[in-house]
C-alpha cells in the first residue's frame, strides 16, 4: 500500500523556522515526484513545492520563493520541506502527495489534485505574530 505521513508541523513565531517531512512507505521516489501542498482555514489548497524523483527538479509557488526549500533523501525515502523566514499568513495545514506525472502545471491547478495517487493527512503549522 502507498503511504505518506507528514511530520514536523508546529506553533512557531514570525520569522521563525520549521522542516516538516514526508515519509513515504509502499514505493520509492525513483519514479514519483513529490509535491506540498497548504490549506489553510477557509481557503483552498495550493501548491507550495515539488521536486521530481528522477532530476531532483524543483518548483516553488511565488510566494515561498527564496524562503522554502525542497529537498529528498532517498535513502530514507523522505521529502523535505525548510520553511524559513515564517510568516503569519503561512499558516495552514500541510500536505504531501505523490504522483509519477506531478509536474510544475500541475501544482498551479487546484481541480488536477483530486487526481493525484496518494496523499498524506497533513501536518499543522501555525506562525503567531
Amino acid at each position: 500500500e502507498l503511504q505518506l505521513v507528514e511530520s514536523g508541523g508546529g506553533l512557531v513565531q514570525a520569522g521563525g523556522s520549521l522542516r516538516l517531512s514526508c515519509a513515504a512507505s509502499g514505493f520509492t521516489f525513483d519514479h514519483y515526484a513529490i509535491g506540498w501542498f497548504r490549506q489553510a482555514p477557509g481557503k483552498e489548497r495550493e501548491g507550495v513545492s515539488c521536486i521530481s524523483g528522477s532530476f531532483g527538479s524543483t518548483w516553488y509557488a511565488d510566494s515561498v520563493q527564496g524562503r522554502f526549500t525542497i529537498s529528498s533523501d532517498s535513502a530514507k525515502n523522505t521529502v523535505y520541506l525548510q520553511m524559513n523566514s515564517l510568516k503569519p499568513e503561512d499558516t495552514a495545514v500541510y500536505y504531501c502527495a505523490a504522483d509519477q506525472n506531478l509536474a510544475p502545471e500541475t501544482m498551479r491547478l487546484p481541480y488536477q489534485y483530486e487526481y493525484l495517487e496518494v496523499w498524506g493527512p497533513g501536518t499543522p503549522v501555525a506562525v503567531s505574530l
